[in-house]
């Protein structure tokens, strides 16, 4: 069955990620319109976080940015999609980095580089970056049920031949090449909910109390490290541009879950700025009234 939905559903997409720009975000608008309005994907989710977040919103508020996020979404998901046929040219374009210098800074520093980045504007074309950026790029994604579109999103995210690190093997290789003295900088997406018997440490986010993933922070304080965030931001439609901010040049240094706390903080600015850029489809916070394990930190 999985091979049969694989087959059925790849040439779609592949036509879809042939179409010129402006014909590709005509159909961006009529896939917003059938998912918004008549399956209504997920909008009980998506109504319940952004009241949860947001309590001081009049609903008139909650829906205007309710439907600029299913309109990004839709954008966003395509995108992905376009990825299939894109040129390094075009992505170039359409995702600039800015500001470059700061991220060569810590280049200089002759460390690996943890990179945080959230659900936010496009993770995906994020990827770009290794284009303006003389220093290996390596993705840490999640592996999808589906082994066939989990090849094709391998496919995709791997296109133009940056190295790509499940998440349940992250540990594992980025301590190997630290052994191999091979420095890279490693993309985590750090927002989603842990499971909770992982829930070590909680903390506010958008001023509710969840568990929250460490992992970059362990790994850059383990071994060494520096970190950033990418704050990526969309400047229009089809257009972002990215620009790395300092989280600290010497992980080791740092107290403890001071990386993680700067992380939120930085991400919660942009989501406050433009919430509909944010992925709220996640049930984030539904671990917020669950029984928090008896060794986990609450800050």
């Amino acid at each position: 069955m999985q091979l049969l939905a694989y087959c059925l559903i790849y040439p779609i997409l592949w036509v879809i990620s042939k179409l010129p720009w402006r014909l590709f975000y005509m159909f961006s608008s009529c896939v917003y319109i059938f998912t918004y309005y008549i399956i209504g994907y997920r909008k009980k989710i998506v109504t319940e976080n952004l009241t949860l977040v947001f309590p001081d919103k009049s609903q008139k508020e909650i829906k205007k940015i309710r439907k600029g996020f299913y309109k990004h979404m839709c954008d966003m998901f395509l995108e992905m999609i376009k990825s299939l046929s894109i040129s390094k040219e075009e992505m170039t374009k359409r995702f600039k980095i800015i500001e470059p210098e700061t991220f060569k800074s810590l280049q200089s520093k002759n460390k690996s580089i943890i990179v945080l980045m959230g659900h936010y504007a496009s993770y995906e074309w994020a990827i770009a970056a290794q284009f303006e950026l003389d220093f290996p790029i390596v993705a840490v994604y999640k592996r999808i049920r589906n082994r066939y579109f989990d090849q094709l999103a391998h496919r995709i995210r791997g296109k133009f031949n940056n190295r790509l690190i499940e998440s349940h093997d992250v540990i594992k290789e980025i301590t190997r090449d630290k052994v191999n003295n091979n420095l890279c900088a490693y993309g985590m997406l750090s927002d989603q909910s842990p499971k909770l018997k992982n829930a070590h440490y909680w903390t506010n986010f958008m001023g509710i109390k969840v568990p929250v993933i460490t992992g970059g922070e362990v790994i850059s304080k383990r071994l060494d490290m520096a970190v950033t965030y990418l704050k990526v931001e969309k400047v229009k439609r089809g257009h972002y541009q990215a620009k790395f901010v300092t989280i600290t040049e010497n992980a080791k240094n740092c107290e403890d879950h001071f990386i993680t706390k700067t992380y939120i903080k930085k991400l919660e600015e942009q989501i406050h700025n433009k919430p509909e850029l944010y992925l709220w489809t996640h049930k984030r916070w539904k671990h917020r009234n669950a029984k928090t394990p008896k060794a986990a930190i609450i800050d």
